[in-house]
């Protein structure tokens, strides 16, 4: 996913650009570029293929001048990272830029009616397409806006844009489609771009594009309209989120700041929902409250989960949970393959779309279907307003504050607590949940963020080279393939972890169940391959303890999460992890924190780049 940025106002834009890139360089780091318009109608484009600090070399000591501008940062789809390929894109005489997330399906089939027209392209992506339809449109029109409407008319695909054009200084124009656009409210001055922090320094005071919607913005006004030029009226929203949660606030990388803001994510997103009565704790999730007052879960017989990537293994987790405590069927499902699989949907199968941007694409894609095909749908997001919140019938806000690194931390732990409420709810609403069980779960899960305080306390003593993090990130950060392995909410828990070692230390990882070891996966083990084993307490803590067994005996090395008073586990694995006791399916809530670190400071040990690993983007807006 790319980011954009815009601004119109008085100040120079230049500035404004820069620093709001900066703040979204997390969701495409392949180039970045800016365009600034001048008052004296010069359109300066200033871009460079790499990192920001590229570009801000290219813009060097001489600012571009000017109070109107767009800007970009690219993770690449159509053309590989070069100057030419950054954004943004001209139109054949410099008088019109636009900057674009998403994909032009039908580009080839513009691209060669545009060049019969004489048109010529400088890129080979897929954007440029629209500089030259506008530039088709723009003298036949009345506005930027309208050109935009009608060059979008013909489009197929997915898309948020900013356009600037000489010919009408003053004004920005945005549209989105299928990804992320806000416009940001100042005084005397307006922002634009694809997410909160970019402009948060500037203003709290939000209006969200909708679907097929286009913004006329200038310095003193906003016009919304749809893309046949219907007027469209929304009043902003007011977002309370603490300007420094974007910031690191002293950590090295967002990612482990984030790691650490986990026990106060878990606090907020139990906040209003797990509440104290007089006869003792009890749930509230009022969205799920009114979806079934409108008779929309009468029919459910059965659930099914989607999601991509950390969302899935959060959704497998879930269903351990609703299986259990609702007695429902739950299919869990990747929803890249969701759609192409004819799967069987309808009335009486609840649809929960669980996506921390709310804008993943497949998501969307399938969580539509399931819609279409009458399913009754719940959204788990962390994003307002994002693109879900409009597909769904219900929603559950993680409620866990900005995540900046692209690798999910403290949306894990949250879509996972929201997903067991939901889980107690459906169990309630089915009737098979007691009601000691329940209140049961509600007080192990007040219990979690103090527990996982005491889980970073634990491994924070644990860093430097002679700790057991330092021991095991020097081993892990050698090897080329490590294993992990669990069982029953191990399993998923395994996933997780070994997807964070993988994304931000580029150490292969794979995840097997515990039992599956036998069936294949032991050939890989060896004194070069370690295991890291889920062992906390639960039903099946013996089965582990054999498979462990198993990997000792062919001397691979053995990493350990156990709980706090196991000291038997000592004599099977060569480094342990404790976790403070919790009811086996909350465990994993816990157990990834040590996960998240070890992969975190293997990360380090090779000199990575943890806050943006390569070829990642934090939220994956195109198939």
């Amino acid at each position: 996913m790319c980011g954009i940025v815009g601004y119109v106002g008085t100040k120079s834009a230049t500035p404004i650009l820069l620093e709001g890139l900066r703040r979204l360089e997390y969701r495409g780091y392949d180039s970045a570029g800016i365009a600034v318009l001048s008052g004296a109608g010069e359109l300066q484009v200033k871009k460079a293929t790499g990192k920001l600090h590229n570009l801000r070399t290219a813009v060097g000591t001489i600012e571009p001048e000017g109070s109107v501008g767009i800007g970009h940062t690219r993770w690449a789809t159509h053309g590989r990272p070069s100057d030419d390929n950054a954004h943004p894109h001209t139109d054949c005489h410099g008088d019109i830029t636009v900057v674009h997330n998403g994909i032009i399906e039908n580009y080839a089939e513009l691209r060669d009616e545009l060049q019969a027209k004489g048109h010529t392209f400088r890129s080979e992506t897929d954007t440029e397409i629209l500089a030259h339809l506008l530039e088709d449109l723009l003298p036949t029109t009345a506005s930027l806006a309208e050109a935009a409407r009608l060059a979008l008319q013909r489009v197929t695909g997915s898309y948020a844009i900013a356009v600037v054009s000489r010919a009408h200084p003053g004004h920005i124009v945005g549209a989105r489609l299928n990804g992320p656009l806000i416009i940001g409210l100042g005084d005397g001055e307006n922002f634009l771009a694809s997410d909160i922090p970019a402009i948060l320094k500037h203003t709290r005071s939000i209006i969200i594009l909708e679907e097929g919607e286009v913004a006329d913005v200038t310095p003193t006004s906003v016009t919304l309209t749809d893309l046949n030029g219907a007027a469209i009226a929304r009043a902003p929203i007011q977002v309370d989120w603490d300007a420094e949660a974007a910031e690191k606030g002293g950590y090295p990388h967002f990612f482990v700041k984030e790691i650490h803001e986990q026990p106060q994510a878990l606090r907020r997103a139990l906040l209003g929902r797990v509440v104290e009565r007089p006869d003792g704790l009890a749930l509230r999730l009022e969205a799920l409250d009114k979806l079934a007052a409108t008779g929309a879960l009468d029919k459910m017989r059965r659930a099914v989960l989607l999601g991509c990537g950390t969302s899935i293994h959060a959704a497998l987790l879930a269903k351990y949970a609703m299986e259990r405590w609702a007695r429902l069927p739950v299919e869990v499902s990747i929803a890249s393959e969701y759609r192409y699989a004819d799967p069987i949907v309808g009335p009486d199968t609840l649809c929960i779309a669980v996506t921390q941007s709310g804008e993943t694409a497949d998501t969307l894609a399938a969580t539509r279907l399931a819609r279409e095909m009458g399913a009754p749908v719940v959204a788990v997001t962390n994003v307002v307003g994002s693109a879900i919140t409009r597909v769904a019938d219900a929603v559950l806000y993680l409620q866990a504050g900005p995540e900046i690194s692209v690798t999910a931390t403290k949306t894990f732990v949250t879509m996972t607590t929201v997903l067991y409420l939901a889980g107690l709810w459906l169990g309630r609403h089915s009737g098979q949940l007691v009601e000691v069980e329940e209140r049961q779960m509600l007080a192990a899960l007040q219990t979690l963020p103090g527990q996982m305080e005491r889980v970073l306390e634990t491994m924070t003593a644990a860093e430097g080279p002679d700790g057991a993090i330092g021991r095991v990130a020097a081993r892990l950060a050698g090897c080329h393939s490590c294993m992990f392995i669990g069982r029953g909410p191990g399993f998923p828990l395994a996933l997780e972890g070994a997807l964070k070692l993988k994304e931000i230390s580029y150490v292969h990882a794979e995840a097997y169940p515990a039992g599956e070891l036998k069936h294949g996966p032991i050939a890989l083990l060896d004194p070069t391959v370690p295991l890291i084993a889920d062992a906390t307490t639960g039903h099946t803590y013996e089965k582990v303890i054999s498979n462990i067994q198993e990997v000792r005996a062919r001397d691979a090395h053995v990493i350990a999460i156990a709980t706090e008073g196991d000291g038997g586990i000592q004599r099977h694995a060569d480094e342990v992890f404790y976790v403070p006791a919790a009811p086996e399916i909350l465990a994993p809530i816990l157990a990834i924190v040590p996960l998240q670190l070890i992969s975190y400071h293997v990360a380090l040990a090779r000199g990575c780049n943890v806050d943006q690993p390569r070829n990642l983007a934090k939220s994956v807006t195109v198939e």
